[in-house]
């Protein structure tokens, strides 16, 4: 429980945040991210899914074979030989009640697969922490912080809050992101900026949201979530020197594999030019299990033959 010292305190930083956040979205400032995921050796490299790829198999939709998020580890080191799950609130049974039982069965299902959790999305719907009415503004943030204490038990490194579509005030939004950051830091989290939502047009958003932050802060970046490839590719290359951990997500695979609504190696390579080097969430979905399965087993491969292709030249 806090004391009543570091509650007035946390209030004041937020007050004194609201005026002083839209200067610091607007002038440059040292970047207090996370370092990069290379020095995190049991990460390098490492590939798995975002928990949301598998949404109709999850709710017990899908065509085929179906699971559970207890289950999900197993088939994802069993028949893909992959290790890292990327968690959305929306893949749990039910997130708004889920209790201590069901967390530690699922660190125990997780640890037992030889997988990690590494990321925790808050994709809760009907929240608003950049409202300017400070009680729907509470109510949003009382909810993320409950997330960020299940993250926590759960051993996630992340937790990452779900952008809106309209774009916010800023001095609001900076305000309420440091103090889930400052929230987050006291149970070793570190939130996650994504783009999403009215990110999405533009491709210097991530970085200079991560920038206004300041501290505890990194970039989650997917590789799918711009508005055109023009800004895909820009924003790609403002944002990867930022990432901690990288949703690489594919739409649908042509006949004979090729992606075409945007080009996948390059993605690939702006993120290694980066420094970047993992850890990769696949995210590729799909309402028949079967070839949900082969997508994210073509996607492995790929990002193996890439990787295996830099190291072969000596990059």
């Amino acid at each position: 429980m806090k004391n009543s010292l570091q509650f007035d305190r946390r209030q004041f930083v937020q007050a004194t945040a609201l005026s002083t956040a839209a200067l610091a979205v607007g002038r440059a400032r040292t970047v207090l991210a996370e370092p990069s995921t290379s020095q995190v050796p049991e990460l390098t490299n490492a590939i798995g899914i975002v928990t949301a790829s598998a949404q109709a198999q999850l709710t017990g939709s899908a065509q085929g074979r179906n699971f559970t998020l207890l289950e999900l580890p197993g088939i994802l080191k069993n028949e893909l030989d992959l290790r890292v799950v990327d968690l959305n609130t929306a893949s749990f049974p039910d997130f708004a009640r889920v209790d201590r039982k069901y967390l530690d069965q699922l660190r125990t299902a997780v640890s037992d697969a030889g997988c990690v959790m590494t990321n925790l999305k808050m994709n809760q719907r009907g929240i608003d922490m950049n409202s300017p009415d400070r009680q729907v503004r509470d109510k949003a943030l009382h909810e993320y912080k409950r997330s960020i204490d299940i993250a926590s038990q759960l051993g996630c490194r992340w937790a990452r809050p779900l952008p809106a579509k309209p774009k916010p005030d800023m001095a609001i939004h900076v305000a309420s992101y440091r103090e889930l950051c400052d929230y987050a830091a006291e149970r070793n989290v570190t939130l996650l900026v994504e783009n999403f939502g009215w990110m999405q047009a533009d491709a210097d958003s991530v970085a200079k949201l991560v920038t206004a932050i300041g501290s505890n802060v990194a970039a989650g970046v997917d590789t799918g979530n711009w508005d055109s490839n023009e800004i895909r590719y820009a924003g790609l290359e403002k944002s990867f020197p930022l990432a901690v951990t990288c949703d690489f997500k594919a739409r649908r695979f042509g006949p004979n594999g090729e992606h075409r609504e945007y080009d996948l190696r390059r993605c690939f390579d702006i993120a290694w030019a980066s420094g970047f080097r993992g850890p990769w969430a696949l995210e590729y979905g799909n309402p028949d299990t079967k070839t949900l399965l082969a997508g994210f087993a073509r996607l492995r491969d790929i990002l193996h033959k890439w990787t295996s292709e830099k190291r072969t030249a000596g990059q």
